[in-house]
């Protein structure tokens, strides 16, 4: 346990940005979800719109550091190959 004022400081800061951080790993695992769900239906409209709300969270949560540049880069990839393979 923190001993001094400055560790207890930052131990209540360290626990307030990690919930932030849950809060924004749902929010990205989410976006991926739902296009993951249209492209199960089988409607490519669907997957391509809600593909088009996701990328910018996925880029997002990348540039703040919540997930690595190369993670978001394969998600995207990963998802754009599902959508093009989808039958029209």
């Amino acid at each position: 346990m923190a001993n001094t004022a400055q560790a207890k400081k930052r131990a209540r800061q360290a626990e307030k940005h990690r919930q932030h951080n849950v809060s924004l790993r749902s929010m990205l695992r989410t976006y991926i979800k739902r296009v993951i769900k249209a492209i199960h239906t089988g409607d490519k409209a669907k997957a391509e719109s809600e593909y088009q709300t996701a990328v910018p969270v996925i880029d997002r949560m990348a540039h703040k550091g919540l997930i690595h540049a190369n993670k978001a880069a394969r998600h995207k990839s990963r998802l754009t190959h599902h959508i093009r393979n989808m039958p029209v």
